[in-house]
């Protein structure tokens, strides 16, 4: 088969497609034949280094997210061949035409979503409920900042924050964002890059700030975000991609507080919890995984480049030859 191969950290450049072995299925594992990859910035970290310690052993082949079809399976897996399938998490990476599994990374896939929407549903729909809810508590009646509401993460959250009766309140960069924003269920979308767009956040709440933030880019947003929240109000980071200045007193002011997010730390029965609620979702409409771009395979350098770009509409996917 033809997977992607990282044999050294560094660029984009250092991906490359190879012909390598297919996989087999042992006791407790599956082969899923890949009909689209998810490309995520948790990737392109990996493939530099900026991991450390927990890096992954080279050379090794990128990715967590995928959708296909169920090519193989090994004793004591109750799933069938043929079967559609999303994966999250794998043992032997997602860049390819055929992954390996553990059993309990494999998830039916509703007939009504795409593979290439299914590449999109573990990371950036996982992060997006863990936030809204196992972190940030959010519940009917609140407010929600979505700070960065036009990539994968974002429009996940606004659609599930919909769908649970938050109030949703979308930034984005551009007016394609903001038109993508508003279609998935946004109440208000603002433009991030204009000046007064902070105060606007605060018109749209009757001055009285949001409950929740869903923080994309913490390095840039988040002394600003503490500004924002009402009282015992709660931040939850996403992204960052630097260190930035906070005034402590603006948490103390508000009980409030600020979490970071790891969806790689959540429990084996937060995961559990996850996957049940997102099943759901896509089986009812209310999750609706938006593809921005698909790619080939080979096409894995350029989607990390677009990957780590600003003004993301969605979700850009790899579709095996």
């Amino acid at each position: 088969m033809q997977a992607i191969r990282v044999s050294g950290f560094g660029g984009p450049e250092v991906m490359k497609i190879e012909n390598v072995p297919d996989p087999v299925a042992g006791a407790g594992e599956v082969v899923v034949r890949v009909k689209a990859a998810g490309v995520n910035p948790v990737d392109a970290y990996m493939r530099s280094g900026g991991y450390g310690a927990r890096n992954p052993q080279l050379p090794y082949t990128p990715g967590s997210d995928a959708a296909g079809v169920v090519e193989a399976v090994g004793a004591g897996v109750k799933l069938a061949r043929g079967q559609r399938v999303y994966v999250a998490r794998t043992i032997s990476g997602a860049y390819a035409e055929l992954a390996l599994c553990t059993g309990a990374q494999v998830h039916p896939l509703p007939e009504r979503v795409s593979f290439s929407q299914g590449a999109g549903v573990w990371v950036p729909c996982g992060t997006a409920y863990r936030a809204l809810f196992q972190l940030g508590r959010a519940r009917a009646g609140e407010t929600v900042l979505v700070h960065g509401a036009s990539g994968g993460v974002g429009l996940a959250a606004v659609q599930l924050a919909r769908a649970a009766g938050l109030t949703v309140v979308g930034t984005a960069g551009s007016d394609a964002g903001l038109e993508l924003v508003r279609r998935e269920g946004a109440h208000h979308a603002l433009n991030h890059r204009t000046p007064d767009y902070r105060k606007e956040i605060l018109d749209v709440t009757g001055g009285a700030g949001v409950n929740l933030v869903v923080e994309m880019l913490a390095n840039v947003n988040l002394g600003h975000d503490l500004g924002l929240l009402a009282p015992r109000g709660r931040v939850i980071v996403v992204g960052s991609r630097g260190s930035v200045d906070v005034n402590p007193r603006d948490l103390m002011q508000r009980e409030a507080s600020v979490t970071g997010l790891l969806l790689w730390l959540a429990t084996d029965a937060e995961v559990a919890e996850i996957h049940a609620a997102l099943q759901r979702s896509l089986g009812d409409g209310a999750l609706r995984p938006v593809v921005a771009a698909e790619l080939p395979l080979a096409s894995a350098p350029e989607a990390h480049r677009r990957i780590m770009e600003p003004g993301a509409l969605g979700k850009i996917v790899l579709i095996p030859s």
